[in-house]
């Protein structure tokens, strides 16, 4: 060990060493991060300007749409630039900046995904007591409960992983900073840390899992109670976004961190962690447009405002 120099930066292995691939790379990699920023930064301002979607749902769906954005711009500009530029060093400091903010906007997707699973339970099972119990005092405290446990367990995890020791390779066979795979590069005993993160993570998801189930568990039983077929539509119309989104993102994180070993290899960890950092952030604002009749309908009264600025009245 005393002749071994600890690691100031690592190298971020990406996708591809050839020039031809490293531009294909940067080319779709950024149609990506624009189709994300767009579709994100719509919903967001879709909400702030339009009335009637200020609402509980929506303020959450603003905070979702934001931790997504942030989500994205984590790890997808970073790779873009070392495909352009050929330089795919990170500095040790940049690698932890990198692993907080990616645990950080993980977990507040986690967390509003968890609270937006509640208000739709307080909607559709408490009807009459919606506006009492979701004000915008609950509102807001359940937002910044929500970011600040999030910050709380990024803190917790970054530190646990920058207390192991990096003194041989510095190459992270990925795109961006990623716990496993400096895990795997360190030059100590990692079980004790593996243990720690898998027990603090088994705890927190194990919380949000067993909530959400058992939110939507009440708001089924409670919509086939509904006599009328246009009434049980309208109500699961408002629980099939969030329930899709959910889902992705539970499939996308399960298939990166709890499958087989043998299924692990170079290829199929890069194909992983493209699932959970860039796919939600994508296609979260898609799903949300596509089945949710209040944002469509907000996108085309302000459609017509802006044509009519533009033209004018005719």
């Amino acid at each position: 060990m005393s002749n071994q120099s600890t690691v100031m930066e690592f190298l971020l292995k990406g996708f591809s060493d050839d020039p031809n691939g490293q531009m294909l790379h940067f080319v779709i990699f950024l149609f990506i991060y624009v189709i994300a920023l767009c579709g994100n930064a719509l919903i967001i301002t879709l909400v702030f300007l339009s009335h009637q979607l200020h609402t509980p749902m929506y303020f959450f769906l603003v905070n979702l749409s934001f931790s997504d954005i942030c989500f994205i711009s984590t790890t997808v500009p970073k790779s873009m630039a070392a495909s352009l530029t050929n330089s795919k060093l990170i500095s040790f400091y940049g690698c932890v900046a990198q692993i907080f903010l990616v645990i950080t906007f993980a977990s507040a997707e986690l967390a509003l995904l968890t609270i937006m699973a509640y208000d739709r339970y307080v909607a559709i099972c408490h009807p009459l007591q919606y506006m009492l119990i979701m004000n915008w005092d609950t509102c807001s405290h359940l937002a910044a409960a929500s970011w600040t446990s999030s910050l709380i367990h990024a803190i917790i995890e970054t530190s646990i992983t920058f207390c192991l020791n990096f003194c041989g390779s510095n190459i992270i066979e990925q795109f961006f900073c990623d716990i496993p795979q400096l895990q795997k590069i360190s030059c100590t005993d990692t079980e004790a840390n593996q243990l720690l993160i898998f027990v603090l993570g088994l705890i927190v998801d194990s919380f949000c899992f067993v909530f959400i189930f058992a939110s939507y568990g009440y708001i089924f039983s409670a919509v086939l109670k509904i006599p009328s077929v246009q009434g049980r539509y309208k109500a699961f119309s408002t629980c099939i976004p969030h329930l899709t989104v959910f889902s992705l993102f539970i499939l996308t994180v399960g298939f990166s961190y709890m499958r087989p070993k043998a299924l692990s290899s170079p290829t199929v960890d890069l194909f992983s962690a493209v699932l959970y950092v860039v796919l939600p952030p994508v296609l979260n604002p898609i799903i949300y447009s596509l089945r949710n009749k209040d944002i469509q309908e907000a996108l085309c009264k302000i459609s017509k405002k802006v044509k009519n600025l533009l033209v004018g009245p005719r």
